[in-house]
């Protein structure tokens, strides 16, 4: 009998071993793919527990998407882009199209308000969710380099406010996270690009994403700025193709103004309910960051009085309200400003907060802080080391949140932004790990690494590009 051959070692590891294993598996620590499928695994299962939360048939179905699910059953009904409430009430031009059409032709496909859409929609959200993982890594790579990307990457995967939203709630979050991600990774591509066909994409993808959130246009003239200025700098001109990216975004988004526009009679740039939601945030009743008892979906007299004027009228109206209040209490508007600044980034409402899974109870606040801390402190570290490449992702920390401190802030609304606020979590993390390793590396060298022996995945000593 021939003896047994021995088994490979690789590295010093027996193949059996936790150090062989590690080395078999290392590698997908490293790839963004391994990163999505642990993400939708994760997810979908998650989702198989909470889906139910959709069936609830109080207020007609209202939970399975609110606004959105009630526009889409008008679509899949035949009534057309109407009723968002729970009575009909007319064309509509409160909610966007894009996912609202997707909902409709879902229930189309399996069923208005039935636990087959409930589980198609919510698999739909969970693909964007775990899909958003390979932008964020990209964006990641080129801005801070390997490490950052990989550990962002897999703390993206693993992020409790993208796995619960995503398989909770039948909204356009997850989708317009999804594009917005994109879309800065698509801004640090264009940096150097004065390619037609690159810009027009680019043009397209902002006017779907428009036309999914119209508030992620609050950082459409910033990055596409940032673009010009640096092809500015190096002495490139891209004004021709950026102004035909611009005329696509424009072709994509002018029949949605054009229709809400004849449907109300005046001008209307996508969505017409800023007003109300100026009210709902800034109500006499400040319990909560929203008073959603002001909504006709909860209030019959405001319900009534919508199907008696007609959503042009009555949004007019509440408009006219909205101005209003805000010269009459200037204030006191001011001062709910800056809770709501402060709630978008700590979940702090009205303390004391008291232990209570919700979102203003002090599990989410504590979380919702230290992630917001941390995030800031890798913003801080970004500027402290030059990181030119980082002002796209400061651009959108800064600048999606203001809609909201302005009505009424929720984690779905600053959810969108949560890729970069990854990004910079983990950047900090690592940033303060490396400084604070610094002593002692240097006593016990006594010297700098020789040369070769750098992290590849960390770009950290080099210089960032200007």
């Amino acid at each position: 009998m021939e003896p047994t051959p021995a088994r490979p070692v690789q590295d010093g590891h027996d193949a059996q071993t936790p150090g062989g294993l590690w080395s078999r598996i290392r590698p997908l620590f490293w790839s963004p793919w391994a990163m999505v499928v642990v993400a939708l695994a994760l997810r979908l299962v998650v989702m198989g527990f909470l889906y139910p939360i959709q069936l609830d048939p109080a207020r007609d179905h209202w939970k399975f998407g609110w606004e959105t699910g009630r526009v889409a059953r008008s679509i899949a009904t035949g009534q057309g882009f109407s009723s968002p409430y729970s009575q009909p009430s007319g064309p509509t031009a409160l909610i966007p199209p894009v996912y609202a059409y997707l909902v409709a032709g879902v229930f189309k496909l399996f069923g208005i308000y039935t636990a087959s859409s409930a589980l198609v929609l919510l698999t739909l959200n969970n693909l964007f969710a775990s899909f958003t993982c390979l932008p964020l890594f990209s964006i990641a790579r080129k801005v801070f380099g390997l490490r950052v990307a990989a550990w962002a990457g897999w703390t993206w995967a693993l992020f409790p406010y993208s796995i619960a939203i995503a398989s909770t709630t039948v909204w356009e979050t997850s989708l317009t996270t999804l594009l917005l991600t994109l879309l800065v990774l698509f801004t640090l591509n264009l940096e150097r690009s004065t390619s037609f066909l690159a810009w027009v994409g680019y043009g397209l993808l902002w006017g779907f994403t428009a036309l999914t959130s119209p508030a992620t246009l609050s950082t459409l003239p910033f990055l596409g700025g940032w673009i010009w200025l640096r092809h500015r700098r190096r002495g490139s001109n891209c004004t021709g193709a950026a102004l035909a990216g611009f005329l696509v975004f424009l072709a994509t988004i002018t029949p949605w103004i054009w229709r809400c526009t004849e449907t109300y009679g005046r001008f209307v740039l996508l969505r017409s309910n800023f007003g109300l939601e100026i009210l709902v945030g800034n109500s006499d009743d400040t319990r909560t960051p929203a008073n959603w008892n002001l909504l006709p979906w909860y209030d019959l007299a405001e319900m009534e009085e919508l199907q008696r004027m007609g959503e042009p009228a009555y949004m007019a109206r509440k408009q006219h309200q909205a101005a209003e209040l805000i010269a009459r209490r200037p204030l006191r508007f001011a001062g709910l400003t800056l809770r709501r600044i402060l709630n978008t980034w700590t979940g702090i409402w009205e303390p004391p907060t008291h232990w209570r899974l919700e979102p203003t109870g002090l599990p989410n606040v504590l979380t919702y802080t230290l992630i917001s801390v941390l995030a800031f402190s890798g913003l801080g570290w970004a500027i402290h080391d030059g990181r030119r490449d980082a002002i796209p992702l400061a651009i959108l920390l800064v600048c999606l949140p203001m809609v909201y401190y302005l009505t009424h802030p929720d984690l779905g609304y600053r959810h969108p932004i949560d890729p970069v606020i990854t990004i910079f979590m983990v950047h900090g993390v690592i940033s303060f790990r490396r400084q604070k390793a610094l002593p002692k590396r240097a006593a016990k060298s006594g010297s700098a690494r020789p040369p070769g022996s750098e992290d590849p995945g960390d770009n950290s000593h080099q210089s960032p590009a200007l």
